[in-house]
């Protein structure tokens, strides 16, 4: 588990299983506002991550990448709301702001896969993933903290997988 500095975590999966257990961790310590961008090839493992998140954030929808409907809403039990935002096929920054941002960020968190096609829509304070293909079963992940709240989050989730 190298540390790059207080803000970085960076560290190897070894299955899916793995890589949606990690998701888990940090889907059980998101809430309403928070905004997680995900980074990587086709196959590198973000829908996923994602699975585990909202499995970890508690929602009671399944999960599946938006690619063609560009963002999915899950549900908690509690009324919570979780958007997964797919912005590959967006073609323009215009296109994009239409998503209205602020009014997700007010009913829920945010996961965003394909950030960069985004622009300056993206909140500065975010917690970044990057994950990237290794091996058939083995992703590299890079998560980075935008932010105190994601400091915090960061610190959390390193809290539960390591326990230091």
């Amino acid at each position: 588990m190298p540390i790059l500095d207080s803000h970085t975590l960076d560290f190897f999966t070894r299955s899916p299983e793995q890589t949606r257990r990690i998701g888990m961790r940090l889907g059980g310590q998101i809430k309403s506002g928070d905004v997680i961008c995900l980074q990587g090839d086709l196959g590198a493992g973000k829908t996923t991550f994602t699975q585990g998140i909202a499995q970890g954030w508690g929602s009671i929808d399944s999960v599946s990448s938006p690619t063609f409907v560009l963002v999915n809403m899950y549900r908690r039990a509690n009324g919570g709301q979780l958007f997964h935002l797919d912005a590959y096929r967006l073609d323009s920054i215009p296109e994009a702001e239409e998503l209205d941002f602020e009014s997700m960020l007010e009913e829920g968190a945010m996961i965003i896969e394909w950030p960069e096609r985004l622009g300056n829509l993206i909140p500065e304070e975010r917690l970044h993933i990057q994950l990237e293909h290794i091996s058939e079963e083995h992703r590299q992940m890079r998560i980075h903290a935008r932010g105190k709240r994601y400091d915090e989050l960061l610190e959390l989730v390193r809290q539960s997988m390591f326990g230091a």
